[in-house]
């Protein structure tokens, strides 16, 4: 798959990590209901393999699937196997590298300009701005913009609705959002909560695209 043009089109990606595999596969399957295109499903959830191969299952070979939290080549290998169509990671190891030689576009984890440079050279897909919160949010998007003007930054980290516009404005591709989207759908909450969320988070988008 083309994932930067994925990323410019959609501008979303939701991160499910949960505690309760068939809540989280529920979760996935609730949010591509709700028009969430693009979806990651991170490996430190439980089973989160299962939920990549049972969540492939359901949606056929035509939609994109992530798996993130990719730290190692092993990662690379089973969310390759496990049917993910690209790869998210919290930065730059032998995930990146042999997801890449797998054929699987590459969401690398970056936050300082070394790491920039260093994840550009590798050739991946776009560039995960982690942890963006903690960082100083979209004034340090904005601040990166500097040197890096066409850079594919996805900014990933507490970002809630308000963040989410802001990074938008600050020239983000797209931005990847986990809690505050998910909340505790992934644990076994509520999907009618979820579904809200889910499109208020897609209006936001639609709106920061007009």
């Amino acid at each position: 798959m083309d994932l930067t043009a994925a990323l410019a089109t959609h501008r979303l990606v939701a991160i499910v990590r949960g505690a309760d595999p068939d809540a989280a596969l529920r979760t996935v399957l609730t949010l591509a209901e709700e028009g969430v295109e693009l979806i990651e499903v991170s490996l430190s959830g439980k089973d989160a393999l299962t939920v990549i191969t049972r969540a492939r299952a359901a949606f056929g070979p035509g939609r994109p699937l992530g798996a993130g939290t990719v730290l190692t080549a092993e990662d690379a290998r089973a969310a390759h196997a496990a049917g993910a169509d690209f790869a998210v990671t919290p930065g730059l190891g032998e995930g990146v590298t042999t997801a890449q030689e797998l054929g699987l576009p590459v969401l690398a984890g970056v936050l300082t300009p070394t790491e920039i440079i260093t994840a550009r050279a590798l050739g991946v897909a776009a560039l995960k701005l982690f942890p963006l919160a903690q960082a100083g949010g979209a004034a340090y998007l904005a601040a990166l913009r500097g040197p890096f003007p066409d850079a594919p930054f996805v900014p990933v980290g507490g970002i809630d609705e308000n963040g989410t516009r802001a990074c938008l404005a600050a020239g983000a591709l797209a931005v990847g959002v986990g809690s505050p989207l998910v909340g505790d759908a992934a644990d076994g909450g509520s999907l009618s909560a979820l579904r809200d969320r889910a499109r208020r988070f897609r209006a936001v988008v639609e709106e920061a695209g007009r």
